[in-house]
């Protein structure tokens, strides 16, 4: 299960940039070609976030389709699977995305507890 190392990475990717910061959302953006099971990655963040400032935090999985050019007719295409094959039949196939894990954003919790208060000058 690949997605606990893809999990404790995120992790540790986050809290180099938050420190201690609580966090309440990761985003990230899954190509297909990954090979990545969404139930096992979030199972997997929430282990891996155990104990850290990440505990509790959602995780957001977008899936990031998979395309290719083909390097003979020129025609940019979605993959349906990991087959690099253009719609002509030609198998001289550049991948263009779908392998990529990104983390797209993060959500980190404010640092004020509450709302300041302005004092109401007095009269007098």
């Amino acid at each position: 299960m690949h997605e606990l190392a893809i999990a404790e990475s995120v992790v540790s990717s986050v809290l180099a940039r938050t420190g201690s910061r609580g966090v309440r959302v990761v985003r990230l953006r899954v190509g297909r070609l990954c090979a990545v099971v969404p139930d096992a990655l979030t199972f997997s963040f929430d282990l891996a976030a155990a104990g850290t400032p990440l505990e509790g935090a959602a995780l957001e999985i977008e899936d990031q389709q998979s395309r290719g050019r083909c390097r003979t007719c020129g025609e940019e295409f979605t993959l349906a699977d990991a087959f690099l094959l253009c719609p002509c039949g030609s198998a001289d196939v550049t991948l263009l995305s779908g392998r990529d894990l990104t983390i797209v954003s993060v959500e980190v919790e404010d640092g004020c507890a509450a709302p300041a208060v302005a004092e109401t000058p007095r009269s007098g």
